[in-house]
């Protein structure tokens, strides 16, 4: 059986680590730098990078902050918030990236997806996607863009499938109904999207313990499970739920040292 990834969040707001519930109320809670190195130390599998406001404001990424957090970790890298265009993923993965998550821009013009899928490769490509329940939706969830401030026609499930038809390599649904609430993400979308399509997915938002994580990855049939406040308020360890998991039959990587600096001198 394939190894559960945990990945850890980084929402970056003014150059700053932030965190909300439900999309609102966020308040700083440190250095995306700083955290990074950290959760790298700790044994995270892998960072997502977000800056959340990008969209919204119609700006590009800030790109100095990717590369100082890409100096710091070597372990795989995703990026999000307003990426729209070949040039900016590029960007985004000459600064240090390993993939390029794409949102709302991907709603606004999705053959960016192809075109991103055919110059990078679909490993490098990930679809962001914030999804909340709503029974006028054909299954059930409604598709958001701009850091949940935009609501779209488009059905999630229909999106999911739409999207891996184009490339993508891989989908973060995060639901914006459990989203920094710390009470459990939401099952019966991540399970619905996970037996639709055939990339991985990587359930994001509610996670508050590591059953909760447990769930998500078992019952939920997530390959990947996106935390942020139960470490970011230093609740838990990446170690600590790693061996939660492990103790009840999760297959996890469980790390054995910080793997060597890259020599890329040749």
């Amino acid at each position: 059986m394939l190894e559960k990834r945990i990945i850890v969040c980084l929402d970056v707001r003014d150059g700053k680590t932030t965190k909300g519930v439900r999309f609102k109320g966020n308040v700083d809670i440190g250095d995306p730098v700083e955290m990074a190195a950290a959760y790298y130390a700790g044994g995270v599998d892998e960072l997502v990078f977000y800056d959340i406001t990008a969209s919204a404001e119609r700006r590009s990424i800030m790109i100095d902050v990717v590369r100082r957090v890409a100096e710091k970790v070597f372990i795989p890298f995703s990026v999000g918030g307003g990426i729209g265009s070949l040039d900016e993923m590029r960007d985004v993965i000459l600064a240090g990236a390993e993939k390029v998550s794409i949102n709302s821009q991907a709603v606004r013009r999705p053959e960016i997806i192809d075109q991103g899928a055919a110059a990078f490769g679909s490993q490098c490509i990930v679809l962001g996607m914030d999804a909340a329940r709503d029974e006028k939706m054909r299954n059930g969830y409604r598709v958001y863009t701009s850091g949940g401030r935009i609501r779209t026609e488009l059905d999630a499930l229909e999106w999911a499938i739409e999207a891996e038809k184009r490339g993508v390599g891989e989908i973060v649904l995060n639901s914006m109904d459990a989203d920094g609430t710390r009470e459990g993400y939401e099952l019966e979308i991540t399970r619905m999207i996970s037996d639709a399509v055939g990339v991985p997915v990587v359930a994001s938002g509610g996670a508050g313990r590591p059953e909760h994580l447990y769930d998500v990855l078992t019952v939920g049939h997530a390959d990947a499970a996106l935390i942020a406040s139960m470490v970011h308020y230093g609740d838990y360890t990446i170690a600590e739920i790693k061996r939660r998991l492990a103790e009840r039959g999760v297959p996890v990587r469980i790390d054995t040292g910080l793997p060597e600096r890259r020599d890329d001198s040749g």
